[in-house]
């Protein structure tokens, strides 16, 4: 999902020219990608251990069982192909813009500025043209890829990343400056989140200071531990639990304001195929968290627990009285 490149000088958009920002809960009328798109690459074989089986070969009788004569060869295979990557998001360092060999449809070469900050601080990352996801798909192998559909998958890998953006974006706003400050936001649970959090930064002088996104890495064969337990309860109660794996996970790096201290968050992001519109437009469902860390389980742990506490405790009418609400 999360396609950028910053090899280009960045693009000097102004925040008002910067996209919508959309919900979490998507859905996106520009048309479904096609199967040979990776965002449809099902994670579930991450679940399956035989997957990860090789079969073992036999050595020869008083041979050493190390290949000790191609693992230079190996090593330098292996740093070939990682010079070729950008770490910030282990992408090749560039994708051409030229047409791809035999291409039939001209596509356009413009890219869109995204809304998220770059962690160098200069600028904002940009997302691909239509011509460089496609000769990104071919060289990754899809090249049963449908170009008539590439520019719609643009456009819904575009949306996508937006609202992950604003998950990212509204966890930091609870808890970037800390838990004790994220538990007041969350005691009164989600839905009077909004109000508390509108109030505290009112009473400090506005919004904290923007996070930024260093780094990100995506994961699609490597299944979340919370989507796996999704998983396993749908298959012991498919009524209730029951729900497609994700298609895809992306590990976020962002940058955090702690005191004057720039601390990095990982999030992590799975992605999710809802049931299709009436109209038959594709629906998206994004599941945004910090990583299972110290503090991201804390943040986690404070979220969740204040909104079952509330709603446990009979919270709504005991902050409907009006001796409470003064």
């Amino acid at each position: 999902m999360g396609w950028f490149w910053a090899d280009v000088a960045a693009t000097s958009s102004s925040p008002s020219q910067r996209p919508a920002v959309p919900r979490h809960s998507q859905g996106a009328g520009d048309g479904s990608p096609p199967p040979s798109c990776p965002m449809h690459k099902r994670t579930a074989d991450a679940l399956n251990s035989s997957s990860c089986q090789r079969p073992a070969t036999a050595a020869p009788p008083s041979s050493c069982p190390v290949p000790h004569g191609d693992r230079g060869a190996l090593a330098e295979q292996q740093e070939s192909t990682l010079s070729k990557l950008n770490p910030l998001n282990y992408m090749f360092q560039s994708i051409s813009q030229a047409p791809a060999p035999n291409q039939t449809l001209a596509l356009p070469t413009s890219r869109e500025p995204s809304s998220i900050p770059k962690g160098t601080g200069d600028g904002y990352w940009e997302y691909p043209s239509p011509q460089q996801m496609y000769n990104a798909l071919l060289r990754k192998g899809h090249t049963d890829t449908d170009i008539t559909v590439v520019e719609s998958m643009v456009s819904v890998h575009n949306f996508l990343n937006e609202g992950a953006w604003a998950e990212i974006v509204e966890w930091e706003r609870w808890f970037g400056k800390g838990l004790w400050r994220g538990w007041e936001i969350s005691k009164r649970g989600e839905e009077n989140a909004p109000m508390v959090l509108r109030r505290l930064e009112s009473q400090e002088g506005g919004y904290p200071e923007q996070p930024k996104l260093v780094r990100f890495q995506g994961r699609p064969r490597e299944m979340t531990p919370k989507a796996a337990m999704l998983q396993m309860a749908g298959w012991l109660y498919p009524s209730r639990f029951g729900t497609e794996p994700p298609f895809d996970r992306h590990d976020w790096y962002v940058s955090r304001n702690v005191n004057g201290q720039t601390k990095e968050v990982r999030y992590v992001i799975d992605y999710y195929s809802g049931p299709p519109e009436e109209t038959g437009d594709p629906v998206f469902f994004l599941d945004v968290r910090p990583a299972i860390t110290p503090t991201g389980a804390a943040e986690r742990l404070l979220r969740w627990g204040g909104d079952v506490w509330w709603k446990a405790s009979g919270g709504e009418a005991r902050f409907s009285s009006p001796e409470i609400r003064k």
